[in-house]
Parts: C-alpha cells; sequence; structure tokens
C-alpha cells in the first residue's frame, strides 16, 4: 500500500493544528467540562453537553491528524521540476472557457485539502483531470453541478 502524499507546507499547517488542539484546546474544554460539573445536575445541564461534544469533534480530529500525518509521504514541492506539466503540488491557474473567469488551484493531499484555500485533492475529479496536461492545454471535467471546461494559463510550483 502507498502512502499519501502530503506537501511539506501542508504537513507544517496540520502539525500546527495538531499542537493547537493538544496544548491549547483540550485544557480549555476539560476546564469547561469541569466547571459544568461544578453547577449541578449534568441532565439538564446546555454548557456541560455543549463542552462534551466540543471535546468529542476534537478528540476526532486529534486522532485523524496524527494518523493521517504518521501515515503520509511529505513532498517537497519547491523540489519539483516538471516544467509546465501539472504534476501533485502544482499551483495551476485556469479559466474556464465557458464563462472566462479565472481560478487558481494548488493540487495537496487529501487531508490538506481545503477548497476555501484553493487547496484541492489530489484524488478529486478537477485534479485527476489536470495531472499530466501542460500550460496551453484545454481539459474537461465532470462536476456536481455539470460538465466543466478549463483552459490551463499557467503551473507553478513553490
Amino acid at each position: 500500500m502507498s502512502r499519501p502524499p502530503i506537501t511539506k507546507a501542508g504537513s507544517e499547517r496540520l502539525r500546527a493544528e495538531l499542537e493547537r488542539l493538544k496544548s491549547v484546546d483540550r485544557p480549555r474544554i476539560i476546564a469547561a467540562i469541569a466547571e459544568a460539573r461544578a453547577h449541578g445536575d449534568l441532565k439538564e445541564n446546555a454548557e456541560y453537553h455543549a463542552a462534551r461534544e466540543q471535546q468529542s469533534f476534537t478528540e476526532g480530529r486529534i486522532g485523524q491528524l496524527e494518523a493521517g500525518l504518521s501515515m503520509a509521504e511529505v513532498i517537497d514541492v519547491t523540489r519539483l521540476n516538471p516544467g509546465n506539466r501539472v504534476v501533485f503540488g502544482a499551483i495551476v491557474d485556469l479559466e474556464d472557457e465557458d464563462t472566462g473567469v479565472a481560478v487558481t488551484y494548488q493540487i495537496v493531499g487529501d487531508l490538506e485539502a481545503d477548497i476555501k484555500r484553493q487547496l484541492i485533492a489530489v484524488s478529486s475529479p478537477i485534479a485527476r483531470a489536470l495531472i499530466g496536461k501542460s500550460s496551453g492545454d484545454s481539459l474537461e471535467f465532470t462536476a456536481p453541478n455539470g460538465v466543466k471546461h478549463y483552459e490551463i494559463t499557467g503551473v507553478r510550483y513553490g
């Protein structure tokens, strides 16, 4: 079984999140649970239930990050030099051929993907369509809202 890839920057960002969850959020939640317990009846204590729910979410995220980071293979994209071809770690400038809207995405590992930060998972339909293409190429892929047509206007790393 191959190890899932992750960028060096993504690994650092996720390790910082893991450290924050363990050293800041976890102790804060434990203190909130202790304070809520001091208020008495836990059955009708909304603060207690909210703190326990937050604890469950935080512990789940800690587990997810620890497992994902321990399995991942860190790839330093600044050391890659595939020219203007799209490979893992590429920052790709695209133009929607139907609307003319320009977008930029970086192809990253599944664990670090975050569409709000224009980080798309290597396993996503658009990333799979981009891999192996070069600047100037057109591509077509099926998105949840239909078939999309893009032209690659730029490829860079770093």
